[in-house]
């Protein structure tokens, strides 16, 4: 199987080259990435509970899935990729902003990227890719704020970050 590259960018999130994705995170190097919040009709948020068998975060929940882009793919064709790869649908998505992060992992990788934030709606149930996925779980954006207030060690690091910014965003805007 051929190792993933990731896009290094610089802070105005211009491609200056590749790397494999582990090299990437064993250097700590700035890199592209996005993350998908999917909610229904209830504004509740379609969480995903990553599989036991992930080299990093096994069975932490975390947003709906994230990945990052491919050489010559926009933030929404990856989005939209990984969506049907790690959950089994469909959505329409829309970009809502972008940041840097960086975040160590106990294991020695860290994660340092320019991450696309995507919102896209949906009403129905995933078809989980188990090789990604162990379960998946509808929560009120209110509920995931307490949840990682109160049990902060059930959900990724990168997860605590990008919904912070995500929680603060909809505060300041109507979807």
């Amino acid at each position: 199987m051929v190792e993933e590259h990731v896009i290094l960018v610089n802070e105005q999130d211009e491609a200056i080259g590749s790397m494999p994705k582990m090299e990437a995170h064993e250097k700590a190097v700035l890199h592209r990435a996005f993350s998908v919040f999917i909610l229904n009709d209830k504004n509740e948020v379609m969480l995903q509970q990553r599989a036991a068998h992930k080299y990093h975060s096994p069975l932490l929940w975390t947003n709906t899935c994230c990945s990052h882009q491919r050489m010559g793919e926009t933030n929404i064709q990856a989005g939209s990729r990984r969506l049907l790869e790690e959950m089994g649908f469909s959505a329409p998505l829309k970009e809502l902003f972008h940041f840097i992060y960086k975040a160590p992992f106990d294991n020695g990788l860290t994660e340092h990227e320019l991450d696309h934030v995507m919102i896209g709606y949906y009403q129905g149930e995933p078809l989980i890719n188990p090789d990604e996925v162990e379960s998946w779980k509808w929560l009120s954006i209110d509920a995931i704020h307490d949840s990682i207030a109160t049990s902060p060690q059930e959900y990724t690091i990168w997860f605590k970050i990008i919904f912070e910014e995500f929680y603060h965003y909809l505060e300041d805007h109507k979807l």
